[in-house]
């Protein structure tokens, strides 16, 4: 096992910069004292939210850069501009050469996804990266991809999410076979876009190794747990990702206003803190803030821009059990046969071609 962790932290990445990002920074470290880090960005803004976070100034590097991708640059624009020398391709670079672990950065989802892409390259047998979020659900959590890495999907980005998803669930859940199934606008095998319907029936046909089809489930099943891996593409899967948060901070004002309205339901609050404490844990979406990339040769954690400190922290301590329990590398090696087997079943069928 490592003796430390070392992340590089794109610093002026997300809406708020080095103001929210060290912050986090400085929670995780709270909780995992051997992280060791490499702060990207612009000094000037650094240094003086570092000086107030000692503890944090003492565990970090700070390389300088005055260029960050803007948050609404399209990802052409982010590498003509910000290849070599911004903040958040420099966090990347150092997890290819070796000096860093794992790359943790809130800004720009398509630059660095295409940035990262650029430098890391694709795994074999992958042909473009997928983000992974853990999504909390009455029976534990659930592994959802693609969240938003990339938009639209045929059958074979597809059956390479299926495989993804199955094997970092079986790595994350300690589960020999997780069950997998395909978002769909019905669980009839009759419905839904062709080239889910035709993923749908590869994966029900094929021998894959290490999970099991559960074929095609709704959106109202990803909350209830139904399956250990959800697989969509990039677009509806944001969108599902944002509308979850979004209903969890409507019910969270919800609650607060209902509590507030009298007397009596101030005082039946006292008496049900507890389970009220419950209830707003498990529905804070900073808890599951984080997104792995998936398909890469590194590790790459993107981390919503709108987060907060903790919500950052918690993407920090997403990247370090990465890191800590050799995820990725285990990840991969539930990959290899089942990617193969994928590819043989769309050459049987044609599909992909």
């Amino acid at each position: 096992m490592r003796d430390k962790v070392r992340i590089a932290l794109d610093a002026m990445g997300g809406d708020h910069g080095a103001a929210v990002i060290l912050p986090g920074a400085d929670i995780s470290l709270t909780r995992h004292p051997d992280i060791e880090y490499l702060l990207f960005g612009n000094r000037a803004a650094i240094d003086p939210v570092l000086d107030g976070l000692p503890r944090l100034k003492a565990k970090s590097k700070v390389v300088h850069t005055e260029v960050a991708i803007r948050m609404d640059d399209k990802p052409s624009q982010a590498l003509r501009y910000g290849r070599w020398k911004s903040s958040m391709w420099l966090a990347i670079d150092a997890v290819k050469k070796g000096e860093a672990d794992v790359v943790v950065s809130a800004g720009n989802t398509g630059a660095l996804m295409a940035m990262a892409r650029f430098n890391l390259k694709m795994k074999e047998g992958i042909e473009r990266p997928a983000i992974a979020a853990l999504w909390p659900t009455l029976k534990g959590e659930s592994v959802v991809l693609d969240v938003g890495a990339s938009i639209g999907a045929d059958e074979a980005d597809l059956i390479n999410l299926a495989v993804m998803g199955g094997a970092m669930a079986r790595v994350l859940f300690d589960i020999d076979r997780p069950t997998v199934g395909l978002l769909n606008i019905g669980v009839e095998e009759v419905k839904g876009l062709e080239q889910v319907r035709e993923a749908g029936r590869i994966l029900r046909e094929g021998q894959f190794s290490h999970f099991d089809y559960h074929g095609f489930v709704e959106g109202d099943d990803i909350g209830k747990g139904v399956v250990d891996v959800v697989v969509t593409e990039g677009f509806a899967g944001n969108i599902a990702l944002k509308t979850a948060e979004g209903t969890a901070h409507q019910l969270a004002s919800y609650l607060r206003a209902a509590m507030n309205r009298t007397w009596a339901a101030r005082l039946g609050y006292l008496f049900a803190r507890q389970a009220f404490r419950t209830l707003r844990e498990k529905m804070d979406p900073r808890k599951s803030n984080g997104g792995v990339f998936l398909g890469l040769n590194g590790v790459v954690i993107k981390s919503h821009g709108g987060s907060d400190a903790e919500g950052t922290a918690a993407a920090i301590d997403m990247g370090y059990d990465m890191v800590r329990y050799e995820l990725l590398t285990k990840i991969g090696e539930s990959m290899t046969r089942d990617l193969k087997v994928g590819t043989s079943a769309l050459s049987a069928s044609g599909a992909g071609s």
